[in-house]
C-alpha cells in the first residue's frame, strides 16, 4: 500500500462538472483555456467539487520563470516588512554571526555589492550541514569545504581567491533595483522553500512532477523510488556518450504534470534558453564543467525529455527554443502553462553576474507585459535552490525529500495584490497545486486517481501545511497595467575585473591558436569553452584525446613556428 500523507477530497470526475460549470458563469477565456476532458469511465455526478473561487479562471496563462542558486536572504534580506536577517533593516532579533572553522571566530551577514558571487556548495549533505538541526550556523564552514575541492582552474568560483565567506552576503535595492521593483508593485513571497533539500536537477523534478526518483526497470512507474541527491542525471549521460561509453540515457517513469495537462487538452510548453548549463551531479564542489543546452539537449534544467509520458503523448514539440516564447508573447499565444529556464550566462548561478540574470529576467517579465495575453497571465519567479548562500530560516519537513530551504519568490500578474507580502509556508508544489486547480479541476498527481500510478510518498499538492496561491490575487479588481522596467537599470553592484571572467590568466593568441587547429576548431570557440568554465582537460576529452596529446601538438606546432621563424 502506498503511504500517502495527504487525502484527496474528490475525485477527478468532477473536473468537467466544475469546469463547465465556470464556462456557463462567463469564466471562460481563449483557446488555451479548455475544460477539461473525463479522465475516463462515468461522471459521477453525486460528487461535490472542491471550492475552487471562479476568479482564478480568469487567469488562462501560467508563466514560471525558474533562475538559480540565491536564497531569500541573499536578496530580500533586508525588504521591509519581510522575514528579513535579524537585526538588520529594523527586523527583530541580534544579527547572527555564524562560526569560521578556517579562520575562527565568526562572520555575520553583510552588504554584498559584487556582481559575481561565488556561494557555497550545495548538495544534499550540504543542506543538512547549513540547516545544523534548524541552527541556520554551517553556511560558512561549508563554503570554506567546498572551495577546498573545488579543482576547475578557469572558473572564478574556485580557487583561493575570492571574497572569502560571501555566502553570508546580501543585496539590496540598488543592487538588484527591478526585482525590488516587481516585490513593491507586486507580491513578495517570503517563505517560499525549494520543494526538496538538495540541487538543481531534483528542483527542476519537482517543478514538473512533484517528485525526484530512481527508477530501477525502465518503462515501469512502479519500480521508481525517492532520491534527493542522485537521480539519473542526464548531464553526466552526455558527458560519457561523448566520451564513447555505451550508456543507457536516464529514464524518468514516473508521472509528470504534462500528462495531465495533455490528457485534459490544455497546451503547455518548456522554453530552453540555448547555451549552457553550470551545474552537475556534485554539487559539493560548488561548480562543475559546462555542458550545453538547448531544446534539444536533456539536462538537468530541461529534464522533460526523458520523461516517459512526454514521449509517449508525443509531446516532445512542446520542449521549445526561448526564442518562441517571445514569438509567442508577441502574437498573443501563449500557452495554458510555460516554464522558462536560463543558460548558464543569464541563470545568477555563480559564477554568472546577478546584473546579467536581473536583465535577462527583465526582458521576459516586459515581453508578457507588451503581449496581448498580459490581461489573463500569472508570473511565477523563483531560484531553483539556495546556492549555498546564508539564510536564517529553518525549513519544514513534510517528507523524507523536504523541503528545502528558502528562496526569492514573486508573483506578478495584473489581479496580483500591490506590495503584498505572502507569509504562507509555500513551495513550487504550490505552483502544480495552483495550475491543477485553474485548468484541471483540482486533479492532483495523485497516483489513485490521475490514471498513471506510480509508489510517491504522498501527494505533495496536499500537504497541509502549504499554502494557496489564490491568497496572492484580487480576483475583484480591474486588470492593472503594465510595468514595463529598463533591462538595464542603474545598479550599485560592482563588475568584476576582467580577468575574472578568464580565469587565472588567458592563453596567448599562439597557443589557443595551435590548440584549436588540432582540435580542429575555431579559436573563438576555444576561447568561449575556456571562459565558460572548461579546463583544457575536458575540452581535450570532448574532442576524443588526451591532455598529454594537445600538449605534444601544441608543443610541436610552437616549435615549427619558431623555426620558421628563424629560417
Amino acid at each position: 500500500m502506498l503511504g500517502f500523507r495527504a487525502k484527496r477530497r474528490w475525485s477527478s470526475t468532477a473536473a468537467p462538472l466544475l469546469l463547465a460549470a465556470a464556462a456557463l458563469a462567463g469564466c471562460g477565456g481563449s483557446s488555451h483555456h479548455r475544460a477539461p476532458k473525463p479522465p475516463g469511465g462515468d461522471i459521477a455526478t453525486t460528487l461535490t467539487p472542491p471550492n475552487i473561487p471562479p476568479g482564478i479562471h480568469k487567469i488562462r496563462h501560467i508563466v514560471i520563470i525558474m533562475q538559480e542558486n540565491r536564497s531569500f536572504d541573499s536578496y530580500f534580506g533586508t525588504y521591509p516588512g519581510a522575514d528579513g536577517i535579524p537585526g538588520l533593516a529594523g527586523n527583530p532579533g541580534t544579527i547572527p554571526c555564524l562560526p569560521d572553522p578556517a579562520r575562527g571566530g565568526c562572520v555575520s551577514p553583510y552588504h554584498d555589492d559584487q556582481d559575481m558571487n561565488m556561494g557555497g556548495p550545495h548538495a544534499t549533505k550540504n543542506a543538512r550541514a547549513d540547516v545544523d538541526g534548524g541552527k541556520m550556523d554551517g553556511f560558512v564552514g561549508q563554503q570554506e569545504h567546498g572551495r577546498k575541492g573545488c579543482a576547475q582552474t578557469f572558473n572564478p568560483a574556485c580557487g583561493s581567491g575570492g571574497n572569502g565567506a560571501d555566502v553570508m552576503g546580501y543585496h539590496t535595492g540598488a543592487d538588484i533595483p527591478n526585482y525590488w521593483t516587481y516585490a513593491k508593485d507586486f507580491v513578495l513571497q517570503d517563505h517560499m522553500f525549494e520543494s526538496d533539500l538538495s540541487w538543481s536537477l531534483p528542483s527542476h523534478l519537482y517543478m514538473v512532477s512533484a517528485w525526484s526518483a530512481r527508477c530501477t526497470k525502465r518503462g515501469d512507474p512502479m519500480s521508481c523510488h525517492s532520491a534527493i541527491q542522485n537521480p539519473q542525471d542526464p548531464s553526466t549521460y552526455l558527458r560519457f556518450r561523448a566520451a564513447g561509453l555505451d550508456i543507457r540515457p536516464p529514464d524518468y517513469a514516473w508521472t509528470d504534470l504534462t500528462y495531465l495537462l495533455h490528457r485534459y487538452g490544455v497546451s503547455w510548453a518548456y522554453y530552453v534558453f540555448k547555451g549552457t548549463q553550470p551545474d552537475c551531479d556534485n554539487d559539493a564542489a560548488m561548480a562543475c564543467s559546462p555542458v550545453m543546452q538547448s531544446a534539444a539537449t536533456p539536462g538537468i534544467w530541461n529534464p522533460l525529455p526523458y520523461f516517459d509520458d512526454v514521449r509517449q503523448d508525443g509531446q516532445l514539440g512542446n520542449i521549445q527554443s526561448l526564442s518562441d516564447f517571445f514569438t509567442a508573447a508577441k502574437d498573443g499565444t501563449l500557452p495554458a502553462v510555460s516554464w522558462i529556464t536560463p543558460n548558464g550566462h543569464v541563470s545568477e548561478h555563480p559564477p554568472a553576474l546577478v546584473s546579467a540574470g536581473q536583465s535577462y529576467v527583465t526582458g521576459l517579465i516586459n515581453a508578457i507585459m507588451r503581449s496581448p495575453d498580459w490581461d489573463s497571465t500569472a508570473i511565477f519567479l523563483t531560484w531553483d535552490d539556495w546556492g549555498g548562500f546564508y539564510d536564517h530560516v529553518a525549513p519544514p519537513t513534510v517528507d523524507q525529500e523536504g523541503y528545502g530551504l528558502r528562496v526569492p519568490a514573486l508573483v506578478i500578474s495584473p489581479y496580483a495584490r500591490q506590495g503584498y507580502i505572502d507569509h504562507q509556508t509555500l513551495s513550487f508544489d504550490a505552483y502544480l497545486k495552483f495550475i491543477e486547480d485553474d485548468f484541471l479541476g483540482g486533479q492532483r498527481l495523485d497516483p489513485r486517481t490521475d490514471g498513471r500510478p506510480d509508489p510517491r510518498p504522498d501527494v505533495r499538492e496536499d500537504e497541509p501545511i502549504l499554502g494557496n496561491l489564490e491568497s496572492d490575487f484580487d480576483f475583484s479588481q480591474p486588470p492593472r497595467p503594465p510595468v514595463i522596467l529598463p533591462v538595464n537599470p542603474p545598479t550599485d553592484l560592482v563588475a568584476p575585473p576582467p580577468a575574472a571572467t578568464l580565469g587565472t590568466g588567458p592563453l596567448s593568441t599562439a597557443i589557443v591558436g595551435a590548440a584549436a587547429r588540432y582540435l580542429g576548431i575555431k579559436p573563438r570557440r576555444l576561447r568561449a569553452e575556456l571562459r565558460a568554465g572548461l579546463t583544457l582537460r575536458e575540452i581535450a576529452r570532448r574532442h576524443g584525446v588526451t591532455l598529454r596529446l594537445l600538449r605534444r601538438a601544441v608543443l610541436s606546432q610552437l616549435a615549427a613556428a619558431v623555426e620558421r621563424s628563424l629560417r
